[in-house]
């Protein structure tokens, strides 16, 4: 299989249950192959990420997709948790956000987001982000090897 037929796991970090649909649509419809495992808020990325009891067969994504504002835990803690974790921190986090503030995007990258986009208004500016996304990150780049 070639990079661009190689099934692609994304776990998509998104409390916002339309853009969360609007994501898993495109996706769904997408001519290659992802799967998309998505959880509601930054505790349930954790464990998602480190197979908590209710994800024990999860398996290891090969993008996270992560909104910054989510309910209890912060999207800049699960990045700050991502990245300090051994076996995690290669896994490319592309922070998708509604935010534009200047120390959002600052601490993120301080953080070691691998790309900062914020979130475009309404349904054809999310499926061109979309499509840009998944050109470059799922398509183009070589992403590191599943553990």
């Amino acid at each position: 299989m070639t990079a661009a037929t190689v099934p692609r796991e994304i776990l998509l970090v998104e409390d916002n249950p339309l853009d969360a649909k609007l994501l898993q649509e495109y996706f769904t419809a997408s001519d290659s192959p992802h799967n998309i495992h998505r959880v509601r808020d930054g505790e349930s990325a954790l464990s998602f990420l480190y197979h908590g009891v209710e994800y024990t067969n999860a398996p290891r994504p090969d993008v996270v997709l992560l909104d910054l504002h989510l309910p209890e835990m912060s999207g800049f803690e699960v990045l700050a948790a991502i990245k300090q974790h051994e076996h995690l921190k290669d896994i490319p986090v592309i922070v998708l956000t509604g935010s534009n503030n200047e120390e959002d995007i600052q601490k993120a990258y301080d953080l070691q987001a691998n790309c900062y986009l914020e979130k475009p208004h309404g349904p054809d500016g999310f499926n061109n982000l979309i499509q840009v996304i998944e050109q470059f990150w799922l398509r183009s780049a070589s992403l590191p090897r599943r553990k």
